[in-house]
């Protein structure tokens, strides 16, 4: 059961980065600062590090790996969100539906997205 399970989590790991790829270049395209960083040689998806500025010095953080995953929002240089596994996946997921949403909302346009915290 544990190697199934060891495996399962490294298929997330590898979805996570190639998700996290795809949201920094979105990100990007909409003239947003957005990196996502990988570890490793890139081909086994160890993880990942992705890093963007929302605006209004507004960053997250999303960390992917095999020890974990995790979720930092900050402004201005304080830490004002930090959540692990499953939460952090659903923020990345709220981010992504924003982004989504994002052509026809104003704040978006001015380079902000807005977040609720």
């Amino acid at each position: 059961m544990f190697p199934r399970l060891a495996e399962q989590y490294r298929s997330v790991v590898q979805d996570l980065v190639m998700s996290l790829q795809a949201l920094a270049r979105s990100l990007q395209d909409r003239g947003f600062a957005a990196t996502c960083y990988m570890c490793g040689d890139g081909r086994d998806g160890h993880g990942a590090s992705f890093v963007a500025n929302l605006g209004s010095n507004h960053m997250v953080r999303f960390l992917v790996s095999d020890f974990g995953i995790s979720w930092v929002e900050s402004r201005d240089g304080h830490e004002l969100v930090k959540l692990e596994g499953a939460e952090a996946i659903q923020e990345l997921q709220r981010v992504a539906q924003v982004l989504q949403q994002a052509p026809g909302n104003a704040k978006a346009k001015e380079g902000v997205i807005p977040l609720a915290s």
